[in-house]
C-alpha cells in the first residue's frame, strides 16, 4: 500500500506531538546538533525528480558520480601529497610512496618556489625547502623526477603563481627523455583566484594571471591534450574557516569566472572544459561531506550546460581531487588523526572521489615520517580492499537524509554564486573584499564555538591528557638551503649566460604584446633559466599584486 505525501505529513505531525515532545521535554536534545535536521522523509523530497536530479551513475547531472560503474572497475588514483628539501630528498620519498603501492604523484613545492623567488633571493631566506621541495632550474626538476616513469605516472603539482614554470619544466623533462606532451598526464592546480580569498601566494595582479592561465589552456589543448590545466581548489578555502556551502559555491564561482576568461579568448567551451578538474576538502562531518561532493557534481553539470552551452559530456563532468582536512589534525593526541583523517577519506569515496591524499598523523607538528605516511597511504587501501564501500555505487545515494543535505547544499551554493553575479563577477567580488570577508566571519564564528565548548575536538577542549614532548619528529636539515643556494651557482656558472639572457629579453618583449608565453617559457628553462629569472621578468611588465586588507 503506497501511502500519500499527505498521509506522511499527518502522521508526522501526530508522532511530534505524541512521541518527540515528551522526550524533549525530560532530555533536551544537545545543542551541538539543534541546527541539524533530525532525520528526513519522503515528504523532504517531494520537489526530487529521480531522472532530473538524482539519475544514474555517469550521467546528467552526475550526482551519483562522473564513471558508469566508478571504483567496480578501477579505484581512486592514490596521490600522497609529498615534497621536502632538495629535488633528491623528494625524489627517494615518491619513489618510497610508489613502490608503497602509491599509483601518483602529487608534488609539494617550497615558498620560494611557489611566489616565484630562487632559493638564493634574499626573499627565500629562511624558508628553502621547508614546505616543499625547491625548484630552482630545469637540473632540479631533472633530479626530481629521475628513474620516474612520466609516461606512466600521473603527477599533479599544487603551483599557482608560477605554474606556467613549472609546467614547462615538467615538458622539458619529458621531452629530454623522448617522452611527447602528448603522452603526459597530470594536473597543475593553476588557479589563482583562491589564491587572493585565502593562501596568499600570489605574484602578478589579476587580470596578467588570467592572461597566464588562458596560455597554459591555450598551448596545453593543442600540445599537451590529456594534461588537466587548472585544479579549481576549494581546499584552501575550507582551510581558510569556509563552511561546506561555502567551499562549493565560492569554488564553483571561481569556476566560471576561468570558463568566462577562456571563452573571451576564443577556446571552446566543449573543449576546454574537459580539461578541468576541481580539488576538495573532506572534512570531518561524513554526511555533509558526501552530500557536498554530490552537490558539486550535479551544480557544476547544470551550470556548464545551462550557462555555457557545453554539450560535451567531459566538459559536463566536474572530476575531483580530495584531500583530508589538514585544519582539522590537532598537535594532542596525534593518534586521534589517524581516526579523522579514516573518516574523512571515507567520506571522499563515498562522495566519488576521483583521486585521494590522506594527511599524516603528525603532519600538525612536523613534517610526516615514513611510517606516517605509510599508515596514511594504507588508510586509502583498507578503504579500497575492506571496508567493501567501493564495490557498490553511490552507496548513500538514496538515503533521504543525503538526499536531502545535498538539494540544501545545492541551494545554499546556488545563492552564493547569484550573490557573487550581482557584484560583477568572482574578480570583482575578491577585489571588494567580499569573499575573503565571508569566509572570515565562518572562521570566527566557529572559533567562538570551540572556544566555548559548544563544538568539542577530541583532545583540545575535553577528554584531554597530560602528554610527553613528541619525539622522532621530522624536519629539514639546516643545510639544505646553503647546499640548494650552491647547485643553483653551479647551473647558472655551466649554462649558455648569453642565450639566457636573450630569452629573458623575448620573454619580456612578448609578455608586453599579447602572444601567448607558454612556447617562450618552455625555451628558457631548456636553457636553463631560473624560475626567479623567468619570474622577476614577468614582474617587470605585469608588476605584482598588492593585498587589500579585509576587517
Amino acid at each position: 500500500m503506497n501511502r500519500s505525501l499527505d498521509d506522511l505529513r499527518t502522521a508526522l505531525t501526530a508522532w511530534e506531538k505524541q512521541i518527540l515532545e515528551k522526550t524533549t521535554s525530560r532530555f533536551p536534545e544537545r545543542e551541538a546538533c539543534r541546527d541539524v535536521s533530525r532525520f528526513a522523509t519522503p515528504v523532504d523530497l517531494e520537489r526530487t525528480d529521480f531522472i532530473e536530479d538524482i539519475g544514474f551513475p555517469g550521467e546528467f547531472p552526475f550526482t551519483r558520480g562522473v564513471q558508469p560503474t566508478m571504483y567496480r572497475g578501477r579505484f581512486w588514483t592514490m596521490r600522497q601529497y609529498a615534497g621536502f628539501g632538495t629535488a633528491r630528498e623528494s625524489n627517494e620519498r615518491y619513489r618510497y610512496l610508489l613502490n608503497q603501492g602509491q599509483t601518483g604523484l602529487s608534488v609539494a613545492f617550497d615558498l620560494p618556489t611557489q611566489i616565484g623567488y630562487d632559493s638564493d633571493d634574499p626573499m627565500a631566506l629562511g624558508e628553502v625547502g621547508k614546505v616543499g621541495v625547491a625548484i630552482d632550474t630545469l637540473a632540479d626538476m631533472e633530479i626530481l623526477f629521475d628513474q620516474i616513469p612520466l609516461d606512466k605516472v600521473s603527477t599533479s603539482m599544487t603551483i599557482n603563481a608560477s605554474a606556467a614554470v613549472l609546467l614547462a619544466m615538467y615538458i622539458a623533462v619529458a621531452e629530454k627523455r623522448g617522452i611527447p606532451g602528448s603522452a603526459l598526464q597530470g594536473t597543475i592546480q593553476n588557479d589563482i583566484l583562491k589564491e587572493y580569498i585565502a593562501r596568499g601566494t600570489y605574484i602578478f595582479p589579476p587580470e596578467p594571471s588570467m592572461r597566464l592561465i588562458t596560455d597554459i589552456f591555450h598551448y596545453c589543448a593543442k600540445h599537451v591534450p590529456k594534461w588537466n590545466t587548472i585544479s579549481i581548489s576549494g581546499y584552501h578555502i575550507r582551510e581558510a574557516g569556509s563552511t561546506a556551502v561555502q567551499e562549493i559555491g565560492f569554488t564553483l564561482a571561481d569556476g566560471i569566472a576561468y570558463c568566462e576568461a577562456a571563452i573571451r579568448c576564443g577556446l571552446d567551451v566543449d573543449t576546454f572544459g574537459g580539461r578541468l578538474s576541481f580539488f576538495f576538502n573532506a572534512h570531518n562531518n561524513l554526511l555533509e561531506e558526501v552530500a557536498k561532493f554530490r552537490a558539486a557534481r550535479r551544480l557544476w553539470a547544470r551550470i556548464m550546460r545551462d550557462r555555457f552551452g557545453a554539450t560535451s559530456e567531459k566538459a559536463l563532468t566536474l572530476r575531483f581531487h580530495c584531500q583530508t582536512g589538514g585544519s582539522t589534525l590537532t598537535a594532542q593526541q596525534v593518534d586521534n588523526n589517524i581516526v579523522r583523517v579514516t573518516l574523512q577519506a571515507l567520506a571522499a569515496v563515498l562522495g566519488g572521489t576521483q583521486s585521494l591524499h590522506t594527511n599524516s598523523r603528525d603532519e600538525a607538528l612536523a613534517l610526516p615520517t615514513e611510517d606516517s605516511v605509510r599508515i596514511a597511504l594504507r588508510t586509502q587501501q583498507i578503504i579500497a580492499n575492506e571496508s567493501g564501500v567501493a564495490d557498490t555505487i553511490d552507496p548513500l545515494g538514496g538515503a533521504w537524509y543525503v538526499e536531502k543535505m545535498t538539494n540544501d547544499i545545492e541551494t545554499g551554493a546556488v545563492e552564493i554564486i547569484r550573490k557573487i553575479d550581482e557584484i560583477g563577477g568572482m574578480v570583482k567580488a575578491i577585489e571588494e573584499g567580499y569573499v575573503q570577508r565571508q569566509i572570515q566571519d565562518s572562521a570566527y564564528r566557529t572559533q567562538q564555538k570551540i572556544d566555548s565548548g559548544r563544538q568539542i575536538v577530541v583532545g583540545v577542549n575535553k577528554f584531554t591528557i597530560e602528554e610527553p614532548e613528541q619525539e622522532n619528529l621530522a624536519g629539514t636539515d639546516p643545510m639544505v638551503e646553503a647546499q640548494q643556494v650552491d647547485f643553483l651557482r653551479s647551473v647558472k656558472t655551466d649554462r649558455n649566460s648569453e642565450r639566457v639572457h636573450k630569452i629573458l629579453q623575448s620573454l619580456r618583449e612578448k609578455a608586453q604584446g599579447t602572444d601567448n608565453l607558454v612556447p617562450i617559457i618552455i625555451e628558457a628553462v631548456k636553457e636553463y633559466a631560473s624560475l626567479g629569472e623567468i619570474c622577476n621578468v614577468l614582474r617587470s611588465v605585469f608588476g605584482e599584486f598588492q593585498e587589500r586588507v579585509v576587517l
